[in-house]
């Protein structure tokens, strides 16, 4: 049950609670705001999402002062070639007294970091996005449901092609967000290298806990958006397939799928989310555009064409919007 009077002083300390996340974050994350957004703004949409970028960008170091901040329990799984479903989602063992007692595995936590989802076998990565998708895990045919908030934040290293299992497309729409990390600024890395090679100590303290993300969670849900707001969303999703009536030429140029309705749904709540945690209590078209490219660069498919021409997923978005 919620504890604000009104869903106007509910968008208020959400976007002042936003502002003391972030303030807390930066003691320990130097630059990075755009990422670091993204992700509040899947936490408090109840989505996953992707990370993308080279070794050494401070991926694990950013989800792990996340989950410091919002006091929440933090596991990291690091995906290799040999690892098994049940390493993910536990297993079944014979306890002293004979009787089978499940052991839970490291997706029982509410902040699960996949670190290079990419590098493991399709059956284990299916057991990570079968969790995601039920936010339960079922052994043995008895369901254990997985706590609340759940929230998976996957890692992948786009340099390495060897060896390694990309995610199929149908799995990778599950993802809310698909959020690009690049190097940082010099400035930043002076910074960075600053703070990581001397004996400095920072002290994080607790901004939400998860009995507040989850009133936060709803209170997103909760806010309106205009019917221009929704269909640009949908008009949006409908331009990027190919040889469909609504169709843009940069899709039917350049690729061979589109994004499907989870695209349109999820530029809606991280519209609703972007315009919150700016204090702002509808959405407009802005916010949209803010978080399309984060919504739609994993849910198109560039064909043979676009590769040739080095268009890239960036490249299409902007010139749809």
């Amino acid at each position: 049950m919620s504890h604000f009077k009104s869903d106007v002083e509910a968008v208020d300390a959400l976007a002042q609670s936003y502002r003391d996340l972030s303030q807390e974050i930066a003691k320990v994350i130097v630059g990075q705001e755009k990422v670091v957004q993204a992700v509040i703004i899947s936490l408090f949409s109840n989505g996953h999402s992707l990370l993308v970028g080279v070794p050494g960008l401070a991926k694990t170091l950013l989800v792990s002062t996340i989950a410091e901040v919002l006091d929440l329990e933090f596991k990291r799984i690091q995906f290799t070639p040999d690892l098994m479903p049940s390493d993910i989602t536990g297993s079944e063992i014979l306890d002293e007294e004979r009787h089978f007692r499940f052991v839970r595995g490291p997706v029982f936590a509410n902040i699960v970091l996949a670190d290079e989802i990419n590098r493991t076998p399709p059956k284990t990565q299916a057991a990570l996005l079968e969790a995601m998708q039920e936010r339960a895990v079922t052994v043995g045919g008895t369901r254990h449901a997985l706590p609340v908030p759940f929230f998976v934040l996957a890692t992948q290293n786009p340099i390495e092609q060897e060896g390694t299992y990309p995610l199929p497309e149908a799995q990778l729409d599950r993802f809310m967000f698909n959020i690009p990390l690049d190097y940082p600024a010099y400035e930043e890395e002076v910074l960075v290298v600053k703070n990581t090679t001397s004996a400095r100590e920072v002290s994080l303290r607790h901004v939400l806990n998860a009995a507040q993300i989850q009133e936060f969670q709803q209170v997103i849900r909760k806010i309106p958006v205009a019917d221009n707001v929704l269909e640009y969303c949908v008009a949006l999703a409908s331009k990027t397939r190919p040889n469909t009536p609504r169709a843009a030429k940069v899709a039917n140029d350049y690729l061979s799928w589109g994004a499907g309705p989870r695209a349109s749904q999820y530029l809606a709540l991280g519209a609703k989310c972007h315009a919150a945690i700016r204090g702002k209590y509808s959405p407009d078209i802005e916010d949209v555009q803010a978080i399309a490219s984060l919504v739609l660069r994993h849910r198109i498919v560039r064909n043979f064409k676009a590769e040739a021409e080095g268009v890239s997923e960036e490249n299409i978005v902007e010139a749809l919007l």
